[in-house]
């Protein structure tokens, strides 16, 4: 991937682009490596300070699931990278449900098989941890020596899915994965854990809050177990046309593959299935305490839900959708207003004591995998706190964690992602 780093205030290594001054480039093709972005620069950048000393993980295929019929798209097994926990977080379990966009109709889904969103074929045999995944105190101070997983995600449904189209060779069964995943990781010792806490970015953000109850489930009541959604508050919005962009996209999602039967029923008995896959329509009724983190102005909504090309056939959006500095006052107006409903969507939520809160006024998209914006020296903070110490508080219960940033530029701490056209 050629993609240039960029941070605040300093230069630092080069790479196949150059490090400069507060922001982190890609192509615009490269989009569908926002989620996994921290896995991806670790791999392609080796030299890097940050990622070098990163613990490399052994993929495991589980070799129960097929029996269960629980298969990535295209039949292969589906897996996870597991590190062990040791000392004071022995009997601790961190999982980790692994991001990268949905297929929504065969075309896309056919394409995915042929990728490691869709195929344990193709995925990678070892990923480095960093960030929440970090085994390294410094790196990842509450949940460093904690058992963490990471569960591989090749069905493209956020785990959901139970259904299978035979002209195609596709099959969608996510819901099964995340079963087989959770008995083979109870198997290995997560039933024994006296505290977990399940996560997930992007897409593995919304399925963090689609499963969390039920993994709270597959603990006695005396577990601590808690949920983290990084970068999964997509929004029912209308895009830069007037257009539902996202909820189209959705609808084909849930229609195609079988998703309507495992959503939470307390939002599919008054609702229809694809508002139910929104989760702005389920976190208020989750039982578990849940955080939300999310940047108020996430770069993968405005790039594919709210000003995608499709809903901008002029190119108004062009320019602003990839660099936020060249966008005119009334784009940043509407961005403004999608930052009102990221906080609309949340209000409820976050009067309840359990939650927790983080949103920051960045141009981001996943935080919690990548040491940058995780936790560093000089990483993304709100009121002088940074990511990990806000989870970390939450979930221990040291603080209160309900944190909102200010507007649009006020925060100068912001890890913001700039895009080249392709």
């Amino acid at each position: 991937m050629a993609m240039r780093l960029f941070w605040v205030g300093f230069v630092v290594v080069l790479f196949y682009g150059n490090w400069v001054d507060g922001f982190l480039e890609f192509n615009e093709t490269e989009l569908s490596y926002i989620e996994t972005y921290a896995h991806d620069e670790a791999s392609n950048f080796g030299s890097s300070k940050v990622y070098s000393n990163a613990v490399m993980v052994g993929l495991t295929l589980i070799q129960s699931a097929g029996a269960k019929g629980a298969v990535c798209l295209d039949g292969t097994l589906p897996g996870y990278h597991l590190h062990r926990g040791y000392g004071s977080g022995a009997n601790s379990w961190l999982i980790q449900l692994e991001g990268g966009g949905w297929c929504n109709n065969i075309r896309t889904c056919v394409y995915r098989k042929k990728t490691r969103r869709g195929s344990s074929s193709y995925m990678e045999k070892h990923i480095p941890f960093t960030g929440i995944l970090s085994n390294k105190a410094q790196e990842n101070p509450d949940f460093f020596n904690w058992n963490r997983v990471k569960v591989r995600y090749c069905d493209g449904a956020s785990f959901t899915g139970d259904s299978e189209n035979k002209a195609a060779q596709l099959q969608f069964r996510g819901e099964r994965i995340w079963l087989a995943a959770m008995e083979d990781l109870m198997s290995k010792g997560m039933r024994y854990s006296n505290q977990a806490l399940l996560s997930g970015c992007s897409a593995g953000g919304l399925a963090a809050i689609l499963h969390c109850d039920k993994f709270r489930n597959l603990f006695p009541r005396t577990t601590r177990v808690k949920c983290l959604s990084d970068a999964g508050l997509f929004l029912d919005a209308a895009d830069v046309s007037g257009g539902r962009t996202l909820r189209n996209m959705y609808s084909g999602v849930v229609g195609l593959q079988g998703v309507k039967q495992n959503l939470p029923r307390i939002c599919t008995n008054h609702l229809d299935p694809t508002s139910c896959f929104f989760p702005q329509n389920i976190i208020g009724q989750v039982k578990t305490p849940l955080f939300i983190l999310n940047a108020a102005y996430d770069s993968w909504q405005i790039q594919s839900s709210l000003a995608p090309a499709s809903a901008d056939p002029h190119g108004y959006w062009h320019d602003c959708r990839l660099n936020h500095a060249k966008c005119s006052a009334s784009q940043i107006g509407f961005l403004q207003g999608f930052r009102n409903q990221v906080l609309n969507a949340v209000r409820g939520f976050s009067m309840s004591r359990q939650n927790g809160l983080f949103i920051n006024s960045c141009f981001a998209h996943c935080q919690t995998e990548r040491q940058d914006t995780w936790f560093a020296d000089d990483s993304p903070v709100v009121g002088n706190k940074a990511i990990a110490i806000a989870v970390g508080d939450w979930y221990f219960e040291r603080a209160a964690v309900k944190d909102i940033d200010c507007p649009y530029p006020c925060d100068k701490s912001c890890h913001n992602l700039v895009f080249r056209s392709a």
